[in-house]
């Protein structure tokens, strides 16, 4: 999704929570700022719905919470609040709030031209402060291809690179699957410039 700041003067916590429950639209909410989260392409939505659906049947005898880009993360130690594509919680700590959940194990960001620069960079800064985060999927959605940033056992990011052939493996879920799966009758043709 594409994040575009609505110009508001800041808005407390507070604030945002009863503004934003009065909008037709998302926003995230970034030291203070609101951003406006516009909608992404088919293949966008379509590259969502596979990891969501994908998770749910996965976890569905778990205790763990799978969020879609309707669950809000409070990032931790702050009051910032994003929206990824799809997430991951099994912390109880995220069973007791009702309007976001704040220690997600596996985040996952379907890229487009407009946001991928932010979600490799600022948004993980700021998503790597959550100390149960194992897992950061950045997916492309005009070609097959995944990186997964993975936090090992020493606490050190790896990135993981996944193209045509590969198995994707989420240690923070113990899930693997084959890379396809996810871009099975896509268009990948031609980038599309609306995402």
């Amino acid at each position: 999704m594409v994040a575009t700041n609505d110009n508001l003067p800041p808005l407390s916590q507070k604030e945002y929570f009863a503004w934003e429950e009065k909008q037709l639209e998302k926003h995230e909410y970034i030291d203070g700022q609101v951003y406006a989260m516009s909608g992404g392409s088919v293949n966008h939505g379509r590259i969502a719905i596979r990891f969501t659906a994908m998770f749910e049947a996965h976890l569905e005898d778990s205790a763990c919470i799978i969020g879609n880009s309707d669950i809000r993360i409070n990032i931790v130690d702050t009051n910032n609040y994003t929206y990824p594509d799809a997430s991951v919680t099994c912390d109880d700590r995220d069973k007791i709030t009702t309007q976001y959940i704040t220690y997600p194990c596996l985040i996952v960001e379907v890229l487009s031209d407009s946001t991928e620069a932010y979600d490799r960079g600022g948004k993980f800064r700021m998503y790597r402060h959550n100390p149960v985060l194992r897992d950061y999927l950045l997916v492309s959605s005009t070609q097959i291809e995944i990186d997964l940033y993975h936090k090992n056992n020493a606490g050190e990011w790896i990135i993981i690179n996944y193209q045509r052939g590969d198995i994707v493996e989420l240690k923070s879920i113990n899930l693997s699957f084959p890379v396809e799966s996810i871009y099975r009758g896509l268009n990948l043709s031609a980038p599309d410039k609306e995402n």
